[in-house]
């Protein structure tokens, strides 16, 4: 399972998506998100996955490496989904001994469903094109306005960018430690909750271990390479819009009008009982 989690990778390919200015990225994806939490119909989600499905299809990720990001999280989505369909009320469908399905409860439990899987795909595809300088970048330019009240923006992008640049580190890290210990007899997967609590000790103590190395070698780095914050410093390839990436603001425009319309005004017939 961890050589499953994709979040904090870089897939290289040459495409539209990967050369697109970084503050699109995050601004696509932030837009996305918001449409996500917008729509409440099928047509909604069906918009939202066809361009879900151009955008990873422009970006030259094979979509087999992104679903392969879901498997981390299925025990999560279906605590989810169960929680959604047996405990919300409304028109009984099915009951049998504590258990009660619900029109309501199934209509809840598939929008969920769809809406986290979309979810985990959508942020999945920025990570995926955009390597942690560019990152870094993106969200320093795209939060310089915070510095007026103070906000010490670069130092905040650069604690995120190195976040999701240590999640793939720590978790190949997790799997070499895991393979070690399984070669020297350990069990990770016999035993009740508490036993297989107990037994991610050894995982857990040079994890942590390995962790703050890491933590501490790179900070001796930075300051060994006299870095002291933002002020002052300079990029060495500054970020400027270019055509695509006005053509990519107007895309987003257009989509966040439609997701707003397709909410408010459209529904299928069956949605409607």
């Amino acid at each position: 399972m961890v050589r499953e989690i994709t979040i904090g990778q870089y897939y290289y390919a040459e495409s539209v998506i990967h050369r697109l200015d970084p503050r699109v990225k995050l601004m696509g994806t932030l837009i996305y998100v918001i449409a996500l939490f917008i729509v409440n119909n099928i047509l909604g989600y069906l918009a939202i996955a066809l361009v879900l499905s151009a955008v990873i299809r422009l970006s030259k990720v094979p979509l087999k490496f992104i679903v392969k990001g879901l498997r981390a999280v299925m025990i999560v989505l279906l605590l989810t989904v169960s929680l959604n369909l047996f405990l919300t009320p409304g028109l009984q469908l099915v009951h049998f001994w504590i258990f009660t399905i619900t029109l309501e409860g199934v209509k809840t439990s598939v929008f969920m469903a769809l809406r986290l899987v979309m979810l985990i795909m959508g942020c999945s595809i920025m990570t995926l094109t955009t390597t942690p300088n560019n990152l870094t970048d993106g969200l320093e330019k795209s939060l310089k306005f915070l510095e007026v009240v103070k906000v010490p923006v670069h130092e905040v992008a650069m604690m995120m960018s190195i976040a999701l640049r240590f999640i793939p580190i720590l978790l190949e890290e997790t799997d070499k430690i895991m393979k070690a210990q399984a070669a020297r007899g350990a069990d990770f997967e016999t035993g009740g909750v508490i036993k297989r609590a107990k037994n991610m000790v050894p995982i857990l103590v040079p994890l942590f271990v390995s962790a703050f190395r890491r933590a501490n070698d790179l900070a001796m780095a930075m300051e060994a390479r006299c870095y002291r914050g933002g002020t002052g410093r300079t990029k060495m390839k500054p970020l400027r819009y270019q055509r695509n990436d006005i053509i990519s603001y107007c895309f987003m425009a257009v989509f966040m009008v439609v997701v707003i319309l397709i909410s408010t005004f459209a529904t299928l017939p069956f949605e409607r009982f």
